[in-house]
Parts: structure tokens; sequence; C-alpha cells
């Protein structure tokens, strides 16, 4: 199955897709996250950005409630809205366009522009591609009960990490149902839907429907489309 980063992303969609480049798969990438927007934050145009703590850059027409809490390092994009109670952990990149939600928790991530993540999610050790959207109450599990390092299950074939802490890594436009948890190192295709109240380990591959009981279908992409 895709699990590469030009698999999976649309590198024009995120500051970081310079740096995403340097690798092949994603969760290769979640190491530098917090030097990376060190790096872009530095950089960033005065007239566009404001730096309103140490480490920490907001775009000026981005909107952000006075009870959200950012730590540093971390980029906030153009026109995101960060809602009250959001609490930004470090070692994040929000793209443009995207929502942060109320009691919705970030730590060690890049949102791909126009991601949603809106009601009471957390997302850690991830990333998610442009308009990724999690459902309410959907969350990344990114340690694994026993603590041991995070292998990614795809096809029988076990690719490991060489990472205690990995969470998931959705592709371009995928829909994460309400009440989620995705198992740490879940991979989910481009183009792909996971059910309510889903419970989901290993990869999903692109266009298709992960349902009820771990089910997966391949969408019927003329109908899907003609209903989107």
């Amino acid at each position: 199955m895709k699990l590469t980063i030009s698999d999976l992303y649309d590198l024009d969609h995120t500051l970081a897709g310079d740096y995403l480049r340097q690798f092949t798969y994603p969760w290769e990438a979640l190491a530098g996250i917090g030097e990376l927007v060190k790096a872009l934050g530095a950089a960033l145009p005065v007239a566009e950005y404001t730096e309103i703590t140490e480490n920490v850059w907001v775009a000026r027409d981005a909107t952000v409630y006075a009870t959200a809490t950012i730590l540093a390092p971390a980029i906030i994009g153009h026109n995101t809205e960060v809602r009250p109670g959001a609490f930004i952990r470090g070692n994040v990149l929000v793209g443009e366009n995207c929502v942060v939600g109320n009691s919705t928790e970030l730590k060690n991530v890049i949102l791909f522009d126009n991601v949603q993540v809106p009601h009471y999610n957390y997302v850690g050790d991830s990333i998610l591609g442009y308009r990724a959207h999690m459902g309410a109450g959907s969350i990344t599990s990114n340690v694994k009960s026993d603590k041991a390092l995070v292998v990614i299950h795809n096809e029988g074939e076990n690719i490991p990490t060489g990472r205690k802490k990995v969470g998931a890594m959705l592709g371009d436009r995928v829909e994460v149902g309400c009440n989620s948890v995705l198992n740490p190192g879940t991979v989910v295709g481009r183009d792909s839907n996971v059910y309510p109240v889903s419970c989901v380990r290993g990869v999903i591959p692109e266009k298709c429907i992960c349902k009820t009981g771990g089910r997966i279908v391949r969408k019927n992409e003329e109908e899907y489309y003609k209903r989107g």
C-alpha cells in the first residue's frame, strides 16, 4: 500500500514542504518538527506574522481566543482559528485556514492547510494532510500500552519506526468520524473515510472506507464524488 510522503500529501499545501521532501515516510519527519518550526518562524515576514511570545508566531489575520494556550515553538497560519480552551503544547505547525477547536490539544504535529480538528480532539506526533478533518472526540493514540517502539503494520509487512511515540499519518482529504481512536502508527490514505466510533489500526488504503469492526471497502468513486 502507499505509505510514502508523496503518496499521502500534496506538499504545496504546507510551509513544511521542503522539509518533508527530505524523507521517504512521514513518521521519519517527527523528530525534527520543533527545529523546523523555529527555522520557519525566524524567516516569516513580519508584515504578516507576529511573534507573540518567543518562538510563537501567529499570522496577523488568524483568530486566537484569549483562553487558548500556545507553547513554543509554534506557528499559526493565515486565517486559522484557534478556539477557546485549545492547548497547543509546542513543536506545532498549523497551516492556513485551519480550525483548532475548543479543548483540542496538539503536540509535535504538522497540520497542512485547511485541516480541521474542531472539537475535543487530541493530536500528537502526527501529520494531517490537506483538508483532513477529525470529527468531534476523535483522537490519535501515540504511545503503545506496553511502551514498546511503534511498528507500522502494512499487509504483512512490519516497518519499524524506531520511535516510542507515533500517532497517525492522515493523507489529504481524510475524514475521521466522531469518537474514533487512531492507534499508534495508523496510516490513512488520501480520500479515505473512517466510520464514527471506530478503533483503527494499521494502514487504510487511499479511497477506502473503514467501516464498523474494521472492515475496509473501496469507494465507488463516481458515486462518491456525485454526492460530494
